[in-house]
């Protein structure tokens, strides 16, 4: 019988080294010739492989330590190879017995993952990295990542943002399932809303992205794959608690109903009810919160005719409680008897994707997705109040083909966007729709040997932004064994939502300017910026245990036009259109070790070089660290035979020294001291199906000193509890369990 395994693939264009085994699986049925999609492909003894993909084709970095290929298919009989060339074209015979038995195939990969034949500078992050730290929810999956850095935002709501390439993340499209997930109004918390146990990898694209992926990202993407509910496991139950006070349960139960249906209820609960005031000012250093999230997916798969689509609903609830110690919102709400803040968000979301490979033509395929979001936040800080309410609706559609032969691929599409944004603030109304329809068109050319580009444009019509172009070009060239040379350059544009994005202003008593030039939004232009990317990589041995990957990158964003956030002024926060340059420049050097596959060791340092030109002149952003180092090292020792195992991990932030703002404390041209920081996990796995786990967040208990800025009067106007450059709470030692059936 004809299978296919139908692949929606939205990064094409990957081409392998010199030293890169490239070949074809095929089989037969009726006297005919058919491509094998999805036959694993590995090498013996080792942890890695791949699969096949719509023409059969796999390409494979080689590794000394043996020349045995194994090829696997359910219904056909597993084949050892011994290779001698770098192509090969194996034909699989089918089993001929009626019936199979059930096979299970596993495979162990790197945690994370920088391949050399991808066109794009893209690193992989699976489950099991997310593993190795607290990473109870997205904003908290990057702790052992150099590529993003993670900051608290503010003294108040204990809420962690990410930053790359120098830049916050309204600059990232940060997409689920490739799905836009986080932007407009949950630009702030949006992070949070996405449990780390639901992950099933991380995607991390550095520059310009995909244009199929949208127009709005600019220094690169974040794209999320959730659990699927027929490759996930029937239960799973995770059990977290710390000493800051919070608890969590995650629990997820999948159900296969055939061979075409599968379906998963996946639920979220964290809870944080103690409350701490270590550095005695008077104030929560972690807000009271409660949150529960429910997740419900459905799933169809026919390989047979070539069919995958997913349903899927989500409902989440999020309160926090935050300000001053004996803050009573029943009493003391509006009232200037004491500082205190609530902030309540209801998001609803449904998507449904469908994907179709044509079985008669098994290099094309197209795509669907459609996505509807609902999200309600009323919060209130001291005596401001900020409501936002964003009804969201968005679809794509995809199709995949060749030109020519399969060296030359393309891929053309539309979307359209639909966002209904209302906002309060301070008794103000923002009522804006936005509306884009665009198409676009992104060709790739590998030419099975050592180059390979990927070229693309778009068009977009925003009924707010107007009729602009992208452009986005990634080229790829293999001038020696191993080692890769990535360029990349393109454009983006976005609106800036500054309320949304910038949500740090509410914990503080500035006065808000925004100086208008009658632009389409609050009387603001859009942000427009080329983003210029250079990266190199280089692999090898030392031995045949020591694999050692060397990679540097050097990215350059240049704003043509920019929203700036002016904090210059210690009683106002301005938003206006840049009258000059902005400039972030962003380097990165990383040494990846490995020995055998029980010891990583990490390293990474970055220097960021962001300026603006403020009112008041031309100066490094604020609250940046300017030199960063980044290390983690982690062990596992040998599985046995009953699946017992240890894990350890250990991590090192130093974070250098960053600009202050002027106020009354902190003078102008001040900087920050330089910090370090450790994190450390200890997993014990039992089995299979029971671990447990210990570990502890900055153990070495560094905190900033007097973190909220005229505490002594939070209704004056020199209360800012927004300039934050280091933890607040200190060391946190947490524990839990993970129950696997």
């Amino acid at each position: 019988m004809k299978k296919y395994i139908l692949i929606v693939c939205l990064s094409w264009g990957t081409v392998f080294s010199q030293d890169t085994l490239s070949g074809v699986v095929q089989y037969q049925d009726n006297k005919k010739t058919y491509p094998l999609i999805g036959a694993s492909v590995f090498w013996k003894n080792t942890t890695i492989g791949t699969v096949t993909d719509v023409g059969g084709t796999f390409r494979l970095e080689r590794t000394p330590d043996t020349e045995i290929l194994i090829i696997s298919y359910i219904g056909f009989k597993t084949d050892t190879l011994k290779i001698f060339s770098p192509f090969i074209s194996h034909q699989m015979i089918q089993n001929q017995e009626d019936e199979l038995d059930e096979v299970t195939l596993t495979q162990r990969r790197r945690a994370s993952q920088k391949s050399l034949i991808q066109t794009q500078n893209i690193l992989k992050v699976s489950s099991e990295e997310l593993l190795k730290a607290a990473c109870c929810n997205l904003s908290e999956s990057f702790e052992t990542n150099p590529s993003i850095d993670v900051n608290f935002s503010d003294a108040i709501t204990g809420t962690k943002q990410i930053k790359m390439l120098g830049l916050s993340s309204p600059y990232l499209l940060i997409s689920e399932e490739n799905i836009p997930m986080v932007r407009g109004a949950s630009q702030a918390y949006g992070l949070t809303f996405t449990p780390g146990t639901w992950v099933e990898s991380i995607q991390i694209a550095k520059g310009a992205g995909s244009v199929a992926n949208g127009f709005e990202s600019i220094t690169g993407q974040i794209n999320t794959e959730l659990k699927k509910p027929i490759t996930d496991i029937p239960f799973f139950l995770n059990l977290f608690g710390s000493i800051n006070g919070r608890y969590e349960l995650n629990t997820h139960s999948n159900h296969k109903f055939n061979n075409y249906w599968s379906t998963g209820i996946y639920v979220h609960r964290n809870k944080r009810t103690q409350k701490f005031d270590n550095n005695s000012d008077g104030f929560l250093d972690l807000p009271v919160s409660d949150q529960i999230n429910l997740m419900n997916r459905w799933q169809y798969t026919n390989l047979e005719k070539g069919w995958v689509s997913f349903l899927s609903w989500r409902y989440m609830n999020d309160e926090k409680l935050l300000g001053a110690m004996n803050y009573d919102p029943k009493k003391d709400r509006v009232l200037k008897n004491r500082w205190g803040s609530e902030i309540k968000t209801k998001r609803w979301d449904a998507s449904f994707k469908v994907g179709y490979v044509f079985p008669e033509i098994p290099y094309q395929s197209f795509g669907l997705q459609t996505a509807y979001s609902s999200h309600d936040q009323g919060s209130y800080f001291g005596l401001q109040t900020y409501d936002i309410n964003q009804q969201s609706l968005y679809t794509n559609l995809i199709f995949n083909s060749i030109i020519g032969n399969t060296l030359n691929k393309f891929k053309v599409g539309l979307n359209f966007s639909f966002d209904d944004y209302v906002e309060r603030v301070n008794g103000y109304l923002f009522n804006r729709v936005d509306q884009n329809m665009g198409g676009f068109f992104e060709f790739t050319h590998d030419n099975n040997d050592n180059f390979s580009w990927i070229a693309g444009f778009r068009m977009d019509f925003h009924n707010n932004l107007g009729t602009f172009l992208t452009p986005r070009l990634h080229l790829r060239y293999v001038p020696v064994e191993k080692f890769v040379i990535r360029l990349s350059v393109g454009s983006g544009t976005k609106a800036a939502n500054i309320f949304s994005e910038n949500q740090t202003l509410f914990a503080t008593n500035r006065i808000i300017k925004i100086q208008s030039n009658q632009g389409k939004i609050y009387g603001l232009n859009p942000e427009k910026a080329w983003n210029y990317g250079l990266g190199l990589s280089k692999s090898f041995y030392i031995g045949s245990p020591h694999q050692i990957r060397l990679s540097a990158d050097y990215y350059i964003t240049n704003f043509t036009d920019q929203v700036v956030v002016d904090w210059e002024n210690p009683h106002e926060i301005s938003f206006y259109n840049l009258q000059g340059q902005s400039t972030a420049k962003s380097f990165q050097l990383e040494v990846d070790y490995y020995y055998r596959n029980f010891l990583n060791l990490k390293a990474a340092y970055k220097n960021y070089d962001v300026r603006i030109d403020y009112r008041s002149g031309l100066m490094q952003k604020p609250l940046l660290a300017k030199n960063r180092f980044f290390t983690n090292l982690g062990w596992e020792s040998k599985t046995t035979a009953l699946g017992k195992q240890w894990r350890w991990d250990l991590t090192y932030h130093y974070v250098g020294v960053q600009r202050l703002v002027n106020n009354f404390i902190d003078r102008p041209k001040g900087f920050s001291p330089s910090y370090s920081l450790w994190n450390t996990q200890l997993t014990r796995v039992f089995s299979k199906k029971f671990e447990i786990y210990l570990g502890g967040e900055n153990i070495g208990n560094y905190k900033q000193i007097d973190p909220i800025i005229g505490v002594e009067d939070p209704f004056g106007a020199d209360f800012d509890a927004a300039q934050i450059y280091a933890p607040i709470f200190g060391g946190m030692i947490y524990s839990g369990l993970r129950l696997k059936i």
